[in-house]
């Protein structure tokens, strides 16, 4: 079953990778402005998908058992990412998040070299500008974001598990 799970991370790890390699790929052929929006959409992801991640790890099941027994559909699925907790933190921490990291990193690496080209600034300092801003964006936010979901754990839960129950559907 073990082997299973392995199995199943690395296919998930693998598609997400490649869809978003492709995408960073495609943009990095357009406009800067583009470019620049693809890259704080890639943080945003990994910084939101690390909170979802940390607020299934600090939910209580107990709310959620009181709303599934009055029929709110929501809990039901809330209360399975609770029970599941430890693969939905791996897929949200691990997979999404070090594949945004991987994907930023990427779209840095074009950025600095847009940078290099059109503003005549020298590539070592526009790879210390662009890291480091990449770096402080998506470590500030997690670590904002996370103090947010240990504090608003069951909400952000029972507001995935709702967005769950419309895909469900």
């Amino acid at each position: 079953m073990k082997n299973k799970w392995i199995l199943q991370v690395f296919i998930i790890s693998f598609t997400l990778s490649a869809i978003f390699s492709g995408l960073s790929t495609y943009v990095s052929d357009f406009n800067i402005i583009l470019l620049v929006a693809i890259l704080f959409i890639v943080i945003g992801i990994g910084i939101l998908f690390d909170m979802i991640g940390v607020a299934v790890l600090t939910a209580e099941e107990a709310p959620f058992h009181a709303r599934n027994s009055k029929k709110i559909k929501e809990a039901a699925s809330s209360l399975r990412l609770i029970k599941n907790s430890t693969k939905v933190s791996s897929v949200c921490n691990d997979i999404v998040g070090d594949i945004c990291g991987i994907v930023s990193g990427s779209l840095g690496a074009t950025l600095t070299l847009y940078l290099t080209i059109h503003t005549g600034l020298q590539p070592i300092m526009a790879a210390i500008l662009v890291t480091s801003l990449i770096s402080a964006i998506t470590v500030g936010g997690k670590a904002l974001f996370k103090t947010i979901a240990m504090k608003q754990s069951d909400s952000i839960v029972f507001m995935v598990g709702k967005i769950i129950q419309i895909f469900h559907k």
